[in-house]
């Protein structure tokens, strides 16, 4: 079985993780595996991190630098056509499925008799679903011979759409943490920022967008401040809404109990999970949720929108976290007030969190992708029969 592999963007440090240790399994089973990266970045994620291509340890081909909205169409279709065409994988997994040239590749790997699968990470909860791309979703997930779902709510998502479960396979998300993580680091890292103080510290990490829902949580957090007036929220990343969001924080009274810290990233990122209380995810529109991943590794509850993906499997209400019904501010304010006493108790609270992030790993990830690759073969093989 030979294998090919398509994604958007080598921003992403978390595929990158996934992708290497789907070439070091590979190897070690004498499956060849070709990568191909259709661009380095794109708009929404130049000024979150840099490109770091230490974290890309397998072989891969860039089809163009830069960032992927700066891409001429016709010279994307072209490209990813003729590279297609000429890869000798028995089985591809395209990057997505909403953009025309995944269409065009599909088309090209049904006239080879070749069969391909797709990656989701889209829920029901993300986007409001439309009858017109839904005809269109319904067309490529049917004609896909598996899909790839980051959880239950994708493969819920890809169900929806007629997808038979035989057809779709779970795919664990995995964060990339440094080389040098441990459990045991983490865990003493984060009882040594706990004894440093006990005021609260709330923490955000992304995109300054509307779909991540930041106005609702300066405004809980005021709530908050009226209760634990010691209490203190950052906010990590840059983005379109940043200047508005400070000016709510300055009508809130709440801009000296409020740090806009910017973009972070590796051991400065890390370091700020390990001092919160817990992270806040308040987004409207979420597929997964890496942060939370990053979090619970550093020990560090969560408390999340009920419309992000990573509900059911990460968030158990009390012990890893909190999950809030998205939009309810004075829920998610109560939330947060009720986190201090629910993880006060830190090394009990960060032994729960590693328990439940353990089994999402890049290497359990590669493994699902590689069990999925097989059982798509199979299926191809027996109906050729």
């Amino acid at each position: 079985m030979k294998i090919a592999i398509w994604h958007n963007i080598m921003w992403s440090r978390y595929k990158a993780v996934v992708f290497s240790s789907i070439h070091r399994q590979a190897q070690a089973e004498q499956i060849p595996v070709n990568f191909y990266q259709i661009a380095e970045t794109d708009a929404n994620r130049a000024g979150l991190s840099p490109i770091d291509q230490s974290w890309h340890r397998y072989p891969f081909t860039l089809l163009f630098k830069g960032a992927s909205s700066g891409i001429p169409p016709l010279k994307l279709l072209w490209r990813a056509g003729i590279l297609t065409w000429r890869d000798p994988a028995d089985i591809v997994i395209l990057a997505g499925y909403e953009r025309p040239v995944v269409w065009l590749q599909a088309l090209i790997l049904s006239l080879k008799r070749k069969p391909f699968a797709l990656f989701c990470d889209s829920t029901l909860y993300d986007q409001e679903q439309k009858f017109w791309k839904g005809i269109a979703k319904r067309l490529i997930f049917n004609w896909a011979d598996g899909i790839f779902c980051y959880g239950i709510r994708a493969k819920e998502y890809v169900s929806f759409y007629g997808v038979p479960a035989g057809k779709s396979f779970i795919r664990c998300q995995a964060a990339a943490l440094p080389m040098e993580y441990s459990v045991e680091g983490a865990l003493r890292q984060r009882v040594q920022h706990t004894l440093k103080g006990d005021s609260p510290r709330y923490l955000y990490v992304g995109r300054l967008s509307g779909e991540k829902s930041l106005d609702h949580l300066l405004r809980a957090f005021k709530e908050v401040v009226t209760a634990r007036p010691d209490s203190r929220l950052v906010l990590v990343g840059k983005g379109p809404l940043e200047q508005e969001l400070r000016k709510l924080a300055i009508e809130l009274k709440i801009q000296e109990r409020t740090l806009f810290a910017g973009p972070k990233f590796d051991s400065d990122l890390f370091d700020e999970y390990s001092k919160a209380t817990c992270l806040i995810l308040p987004s409207h529109s979420e597929p997964w949720g890496l942060v939370v991943n990053e979090a619970l590794s550093y020990g560090c509850p969560s408390i999340v929108s009920s419309r992000c993906g990573c509900v059911p499997e990460l968030i158990v209400d009390g012990r890893t976290g909190f999950s809030f019904e998205w939009g309810d501010i004075k829920q998610l304010a109560k939330a947060m007030i009720d986190a201090t006493q629910a993880f006060s108790d830190v090394a009990a609270t960060a032994h729960a969190c590693f328990d439940r992030i353990a089994p999402y790993s890049p290497d359990a990830a590669a493994r699902s992708i590689l069990e999925g690759c097989g059982a798509i073969q199979n299926a191809r093989s027996g109906r050729l029969k």
